[in-house]
């Protein structure tokens, strides 16, 4: 800003506008309004002031004192009589104080703004902040002679008057010490004006009782000797420690210690590995020689639980703690090394704990993320869960952000891993307010923690808190950060710890001697010392897990070609069902769309008739039934309301006025279970994280999440391999998550035809997961309810269809829902009028939507020598039920036929599990099934549909008629169909 703003006739102006504004705020722009309301905490109160003569010195004195009627009546009769703009000074006077006034509060506000930038953040001292013009008085007109000018600045700072230099030294240490705060970007007026509130009448800092201190101090000895004890005992061995950002476990527990005060009973946090040990120790008390046996080489579970197991620093933990009495459950979401993918995952957990709780205040349970800096501003996944934050769907009422501020990456400085000045600009998005603090000042650091607990607690938004300290080590112990960064890690070899640095400063104020906190620290030791023999002798004694919620559940074991589960559901119950789906709302005035209106009255005559009932319906009454079972029903997903090809129309939407209803939900009002059903942000990965997570926390409802196309799941690869495949052989947490996954060659393009089966096919071992590419609505049915009836639970992935939502052959009769029905892996040939089994020439074998096209080939040719067996769940792969369908055509020619490419979809899974099954099929003609389908290819598809119908209909033809001897080799094709491109 330009001194000559408030300067010459400007000036005049200005004061003149000012004295205006406090006379009347709408006597002047609405800008000038709003220019001069930010100047001041209180604007009301301020033009109260004004107007009981607080201009004059006589009169603030009165104002802030009590006084007597006679007093103040003479005080009011001075103002009357007095010069227009103040008791007892000339115009020019009031003009001048005016002036004065408006340039302090500019200041003020400037520091406010700008004032984190010249904060004392970095405990290296590398980085020195550079002044900024904004913050310096003299760009306000200020000159060195005004330093000691007494300025009336409205109580703002808590003064009424002061000098100069005194409002300098308060904004300084209130914003330029150890804490920088960045909270004027935020628009809603209450969280800034508390922001300011508390960190100005605090001066960013917390007084600490002497026993206050020493708990600070022997927080900051168990964070310290922990990580040196494991460098002595494992020198050289990866941990990656949380030496240099020790300040963040009393922050912590500063955070659960008054958030309990507020109402937390639950936390679950997410983390890196930076210091994931020291939180596991020192927060979640797990046993120290529990960590040590691990770095022994011992397995973190017994000896009977099965499972790949992960390495010591991605484990999670749950545990209870108590503050003042109060009970916290703590738990700690393992994750991978894929830097802040786990942030969903934490928030669906918090948001079904909050749910099943009944908090919907949500703040009874709360998520804690701690970040690294280079990770914060790296990882798009951080914005998406900042996206997700606000959200009907998806809020959790607020995160506290934690950001381990190393200043680097593995070895990558700030200014090649962003464009801000922050790690923690993203946040503005949300208009979250952001603590900078130095992590060598421990005080500090717990204000920031502090101040985010309550922020958090009363307006259930999230609050960052960016803790800068430094890392001692590499980027793991065993690295030499000295390659990529010799000063840095010269300055910090040269380092005082944080604790070293702490105990001095008590030391000095005589609340701890010296001799004091070393006998802290020896007495620690002596304890870890005893950890480390015991660790010798230590075995885990069970799992935590089939625990809390999942308590009565069971790990899957055995064959699950022999598991049963009753699916079936009584007709009356399906019809109570259907009756909901078809009656529009009793609501008056509810306009249903006409379309709609139609739809609901065919649905009326499925089940009237019992006939003809289609893919969305049956979806409707797996849904429906388990709601009416208890079972909470949850389905997110990019127009997960209406469905992706307007087939579901969950949500109805009255015509004139947009007001929603939702039929399931209304079937038995107060007697069922809710069904959820979510339009989700345009995002993957965050969404399918946060329903994992929910998932997690939630067994006994049926989580689902909807790909628009199945396609756009590449989006969340990271969630797919790293937790839904592999979070129970890792970590040993199941998940029921469904993943519904459009897919279907219908001529629609490389990115709209193919959900990528060999993606998750490939990943499927130890009967992690089910993989589904079903054919009938009521197979579908008993899929989705199976989820739930079970008593363990499995990830589902079902390809779901686009053509056959409507297809007239692909529907189902009502008694393949009722008692008796099942769920079918393999489907068996149903046309009674082929030949007889001995005289079948040729079985096809696929999956999903290619049947329909093979059947109405075959219809069409009159074929009756062909028969088809469907593959409905490709894994767990049905042997024992393929065996006995193959052992039924002795004589016949066996062929897989697929619509993918040969190098994608099912072929390369399903290849020797068919050969297998044949060769224990005594005396059958075949011993291996021949590939009938689209060449290898690098696209999943053409995008050009004449070329696609040419494909779909010479791998259908070869399939049922095709010379066999003459199939091309999947890989190198060479046959009729390349006449197909001329």
């Amino acid at each position: 800003m330009e001194a000559s703003f408030l300067t010459g006739a400007n000036a005049i102006f200005i004061a003149e506008l000012y004295e205006r504004w406090l006379d009347d705020p709408n006597s002047v722009d609405q800008s000038w309004q709003t220019f001069f309301a930010e100047l001041h905490d209180d604007p009301e109160a301020v033009r109260g002031e004004r107007h009981a003569g607080a201009w004059a010195p006589e009169g603030r004195a009165k104002v802030i004192g009590a006084v007597d009627p006679e007093e103040a009546a003479q005080a009011a009769k001075k103002k009357k009589e007095a010069p227009k703009g103040g008791a007892g000074l000339s115009t020019d006077e009031v003009r001048s104080r005016t002036l004065d006034s408006i340039r302090a509060l500019m200041l003020i506000r400037a520091y406010r703004v700008r004032g984190h930038l010249m904060a004392k953040l970095d405990p290296l001292g590398l980085i020195e902040p550079e002044p900024h013009p904004e913050l310096e008085y003299t760009t306000y007109g200020f000159t060195d002679a005004d330093l000691d000018k007494e300025i009336f600045i409205d109580n703002v700072l808590g003064l009424e008057t002061a000098t100069l230099r005194t409002i300098l030294e308060v904004v300084q240490a209130t914003y330029c010490g150890s804490v920088g705060v960045e909270f004027m970007h935020i628009q809603d007026p209450e969280q800034k004006a508390w922001i300011q509130r508390r960190v100005e009448g605090a001066r960013s800092h917390a007084d600490f009782t002497d026993l206050g201190k020493r708990t600070i101090l022997e927080r900051l000895t168990n964070a310290e000797g922990f990580e040196k004890f494991l460098q002595v005992k494992y020198t050289g061995t990866k941990r990656f420690g949380l030496e240099g950002g020790e300040s963040v476990i009393p922050a912590i527990e500063q955070v659960l210690k008054r958030g309990s005060q507020l109402g937390v009973e639950e936390v679950v946090f997410g983390m890196a590995h930076r210091g994931r040990l020291n939180v596991l120790s020192n927060i979640l008390h797990k046993p120290y020689q529990a960590i040590f046996s691990e770095f022994q080489g011992n397995a973190a579970n017994p000896d009977d639980v099965q499972g790949s197991g992960d390495v010591k620093y991605h484990l999670g933990t749950s545990a209870d703690r108590e503050f003042d009495g109060k009970k916290v459950h703590l738990s700690l979401q393992a994750n991978p090394s894929h830097l802040e993918v786990v942030d969903p995952v934490v928030l669906g957990k918090v948001r079904a704990k909050q749910e099943q709780l009944g908090d919907t205040e949500r703040k009874r349970v709360l998520g804690i993320l701690l970040h690294g800096d280079a990770a914060f501003a790296g990882q798009g996944i951080v914005a998406e869960c900042f996206g997700l934050s606000q959200l009907k769907g998806y809020r959790t009422g607020g995160t506290i952000h934690f950001i381990i501020n190393n200043q680097i990456g593995f070895t990558t400085a700030p200014q090649y891993s962003r464009s801000g000045p922050y790690s923690s600009d993203i946040a503005k998005m949300v208009q979250a307010p952001i603590l900078h603090v130095n992590g060598d000042d421990p005080e500090a650091v717990i204000f920031a923690a502090r101040v985010a607990a309550e922020f958090r607690q009363e307006f259930a938004a999230d609050v960052v808190v960016d803790m800068i300290c430094y890392r001692r080590h590499g980027h793991n112990e065993s690295d030499e950060p000295a390659f990529t960064q010799p000063l840095m890690y010269r300055k910090i070899s040269e380092q005082p710890t944080t604790r070293a640095r702490y105990a001095e400063k008590l030391a000095s104020e005589g609340k701890v001697s010296a001799e004091e906190a070393q006998k802290i620290n020896d007495d620690f030791v002596a304890r870890l010392e005893d950890e480390f023999k015991a660790a010798a002798n230590y075995r885990p004694n069970k799992a935590d897990w089939l625990e809390g919620k999942w308590k009565g559940l069971m790990q899957a074991t055995g064959e699950e070609e022999y598991r049963t589960e009753a699916t079936d559901v009584d007709f009356e119950v399906l019809k109570e069902v259907g009756k909901a789906l078809s009656t529009p709302p009793e609501e008056d005035g509810f306009e249903v769309n006409r379309k709609i209106q139609r739809q609901m009255k065919a649905k009326a005559k499925m089940f009237e008739s019992g006939e003809g009932i289609d893919w969305a319906t049956g979806e409707a009454l797996a849904f429906g039934t388990l709601l009416m079972e208890g079972a909470h029903v949850r389905l997110s997903g990019q127009d997960a309301g209406r469905g992706t090809f307007s087939q579901r129309h969950s949500v109805l939407v009255d015509q004139n006025s947009e007001r929603t209803f939702v039929p399931l939900n209304h079937i038995r009002p107060g007697e069922q279970a809710r069904y959820e059903v979510i339009d989700s942000p345009l995002s993957e990965v965050s969404v399918l994280g946060f329903d994992y997570g929910y998932s997690l926390q939630e067994p006994h409802g049926l989580t689902l999440w909807e790909a628009q196309f199945g396609d756009f799941a590449n989006g969340a690869q990271v969630i797919v391999d790293q937790f839904i495949s592999s979070g129970e052989s890792k970590w040993l947490r199941m998940s029921g998550l469904v993943m519904l996954l459009p897919h279907g060659y219908e001529g629609q393009g490389p990115e709209h035809s193919s959900a990528r089966p060999e993606r998750y096919l490939q990943q499927c071992a130890e009967d992690n997961m089910q993989v589904c590419n079903i054919t009938t609505p009521a197979n579908y049915f008993h899929a989705l309810r199976r989820q739930i009836r079970r008593n363990f639970r499995k990830p589902l992935i079902v390809f779901t269809p686009k053509s056959l939502l409507r297809h007239k052959l692909a529907t189902s009769k009502l008694e393949d829902f009722g008692p008796g029905s099942r769920f079918r892996r393999v489907m068996p040939e149903w046309n009674e009028s082929l030949k007889p089994d001995d005289k079948i020439r040729r079985v096809v074998l696929c999956s999903g939507k290619v049947y329909y096209d093979l059947l109405q080939a075959r219809m069409d040719q009159e074929l009756d020598d062909v028969a088809i067996i469907r593959i409905e769940q490709l894994y767990p792969w049905p042997k024992e039920t393929l065996v006995a369908q193959l052992s039924r055509y002795k004589n016949a020619e066996v062929v897989w036929c697929q619509e993918e490419p040969a190098n994608m979809g099912y072929w390369q899974f399903v290849d020797r599990r068919i050969e297998f099954a044949l060769e224990s099929i005594d005396g059958h003609k075949s011993r291996k099934a021949t590939y009938v389908g689209r060449k290898a290819s690098a696209s999943p598809a053409t995008g050009l549909f004449k070329i696609h119908v040419a494909e779909q209909t010479g791998l259908v033809e070869d399939a049922l008629t095709g010379d066999l001897d003459k199939v091309w080799v999947p890989f190198a094709r060479v046959t009729q169909l390349s006449k197909i491109g001329q």
